[in-house]
């Protein structure tokens, strides 16, 4: 698992022997083509959504297989395809619990992946590394009716999504952020792009009008300070069966450009997902977490799922279908 990250070091190490000039160029080269690769796919389907008409919101899968800014473990970087292949597996049908038939390109296409490991091989950090996934996520959004429904990778990347999502909206979104932990530290273990610290930078960024964060059980002094520093809205378990009727019957979006949903797989009792970094008991069952969703009365103009770790998912796939199961749903949530 550590070779992941250690991969773009040790290929950064090899670029400091390479004129700076080369190395550069090479790296604009890359990035183009990576953003070129996801334009082209997002045209193609964006024009098949519109030629088969109806359609005034399609969810589009884009994943971010990105996992070096966990401090645990980095195994969600190889998430997306295991998603993919769960919803797609044949174990169920293409029918989601509100009607929706995923096999219509309508309700939901996929333009790939960015490729993140290429991209960090060639020595681009982070600060660049943010700044082309939100790239990639805005030409999703351009081709209208696509709405962006991201697979991650750890929650680092709802940073650079949410950013994308409200700079091309033109304002900010409320947010729904299911979690076992806030992930609002301010630098997590010295990373300002820790998946600890990405609704730090969000909030900061005025990106999010309101944040609501639900399912939270794992919440140090530092998660509540920082909490309250931004406004934010934090429903821990604890407490969850006195909030339940207000969290299953939310509306938000009114007044701003829509709503966002981040969903961290760990959000739910790892009797339901085991195959997460960060193993918390006490969580919400996959049954809450749908009612909140299929409650919910908003505009939702994107979506992430992330935290899924194949690499613990050791019960027969079972979580792959579980984040198969929130994609699927999501889907259905923002196709109209």
């Amino acid at each position: 698992m550590m070779n992941i990250g250690r991969r773009g070091v040790h290929y950064l190490h090899t670029l400091n022997n390479v004129p700076k000039n080369l190395t550069e160029k090479g790296q604009s080269r890359v990035i183009e083509a990576s953003l070129t690769l996801i334009r082209e796919r997002a045209k193609l389907k964006g024009e098949l959504v519109r030629a088969l008409g109806g359609a005034k919101a399609s969810s589009s899968l884009l994943g971010v297989p990105l996992g070096h800014n966990s401090s645990f473990l980095q195994g969600p970087a190889f998430a997306p395809p295991r998603i993919r292949e769960a919803i797609w597996c044949g174990s169920t049908n293409s029918t989601t619990e509100e009607g929706k038939q995923l096999d219509d390109p309508r309700v939901l296409t996929d333009v790939g992946d960015v490729p993140v490991q290429e991209l960090r091989d060639c020595g681009i950090d982070d600060d660049r590394l943010m700044n082309i996934i939100s790239e990639s996520v805005k030409l999703v959004m351009e081709e209208d009716p696509l709405r962006p429904l991201v697979l991650g990778g750890d929650h680092s990347i709802s940073y650079p999504v949410v950013r994308a999502v409200s700079e091309k909206l033109g304002g900010p979104v409320d947010v729904l952020h299911l979690d076992a932990h806030p992930d609002i530290y301010d630098c997590f273990e010295g990373n300002k792009y820790s998946h600890a610290s990405s609704f730090a930078r969000i909030m900061e960024g005025g990106y999010a009008r309101r944040l609501l964060q639900v399912g939270i059980r794992s919440i140090t002094s530092e998660g509540r300070e920082q909490g309250k520093r931004f406004g934010v809205e934090q429903y821990e378990m604890c407490k969850f069966s006195k909030d339940r009727p207000f969290l299953e019957n939310l509306k938000l979006g009114e007044g701003v450009k829509g709503v966002y949903i981040s969903i961290d797989v760990d959000c739910l009792d790892p009797a339901f997902a085991p195959g997460v970094s960060h193993i918390e008991p006490g969580g919400l069952s996959f049954r809450d977490v749908l009612n909140i969703l299929h409650n919910l009365q908003a505009d939702v103009v994107a979506a992430d799922v992330v935290e899924f770790n194949p690499q613990r998912d050791t019960v027969d796939g079972m979580t792959a279908m579980v984040a198969a199961k929130l994609v699927r749903e999501l889907t259905a949530k923002i196709s109209k």
